[in-house]
């Protein structure tokens, strides 16, 4: 074991005075976060050497985005088996990656401002793997999960517009990167907590109606496969978050496609983990 975390469930939050902590929750239920009373963590960070339980307590006055700072997100595309199906793809040999740049960290909340350019608006339920240890080159030998520090809920929002092969040559990362579109949290979850995440199931809402529900199951390639292939010469530091891709229901698929519209909240839960829930507020 490279390294562990003195952690379950932990929440970024500010108090009442404005002050931002991180503290130990029971869930990540964001209507009952606000207003309780956590056990706080010394340190910035949760890979800090320092970072462990103060024996303090504090109120959550508002629910954060679950780091600071993302250095980088680094994406999966056509990573479920039923969406390469609902797209009529092929199953990818290798995970098909992307990367988001640290603006488009939001939190679980949060509103979305959506640029006047960024039309054919959709959405992306997506488990999200947060890297607490800088990692790379991993032998097969490696256990990839003692790198990883846990588990939370990312929406990769996404403009379909910029994302069309007339536009993008077939990069996906101009449609995916504008400001605040990925949103995370509401808590992440340990390893420890979550010993197999294809146990889990990931739903997403739009207004209240189901439009996407998996397995994480579904996934083509695993967790450990993700996070190996990342790491292939290239250095992961501590605090990148990798979305691991999303489920079939986009609204792209749907006939006639269902685009997000002004003031549309998207709600994301994965069990075990929480939800968040943002609206998407057209400028």
């Amino acid at each position: 074991m490279v390294s562990s975390f003195p952690f379950r469930r932990l929440v970024r939050f500010e108090n009442e005075s404005g002050e931002v902590k991180y503290g130990e929750v029971a869930s990540g239920d964001l209507k009952t976060l606000v207003g309780s009373t956590v056990e706080v963590y010394t340190g910035q960070v949760p890979w800090d050497p320092d970072f462990q339980k103060s024996g303090q307590k504090d109120v959550i006055h508002k629910v954060l985005a679950p780091l600071p700072r993302v250095p980088i997100f680094s994406c999966v595309g056509l990573n479920y088996k039923a969406h390469a199906a609902e797209t009529k793809t092929n199953p990818p040999a290798y995970p098909i990656l992307f990367n988001k740049p640290s603006s488009c960290l939001a939190g679980p909340a949060d509103d979305i401002p959506i640029h006047k350019d960024a039309q054919f608006l959709d959405y992306e339920g997506e488990l999200c793997i947060v890297i607490g240890q800088t990692c790379k080159d991993l032998s097969e030998t490696d256990d990839a999960l003692d790198y990883v520090l846990g588990y939370t809920v990312g929406n990769d929002v996404s403009s379909r517009y910029w994302q069309m092969p007339d536009r993008s040559g077939q990069q996906a990362g101009y449609s995916k990167s504008f400001d605040k579109f990925a949103p995370l949290g509401p808590v992440i979850c340990s390893t420890a907590e979550i010993p197999s995440p294809g146990t889990l199931t990931l739903v997403t809402k739009v207004n209240g109606l189901e439009r996407q529900r998996s397995s994480i199951e579904d996934l083509i390639f695993t967790v450990q496969d993700i996070v190996r292939f990342t790491a292939r010469g290239h250095t992961l530091e501590p605090g990148t978050v990798i979305m691991t891709g999303t489920p079939s229901g986009v609204a792209a698929f749907m006939k006639p496609p269902a685009w997000l519209k002004d003031g549309d909240v998207v709600e994301i839960t994965i069990d075990e983990i929480g939800t968040i829930s943002n609206k998407m507020v057209f400028e």
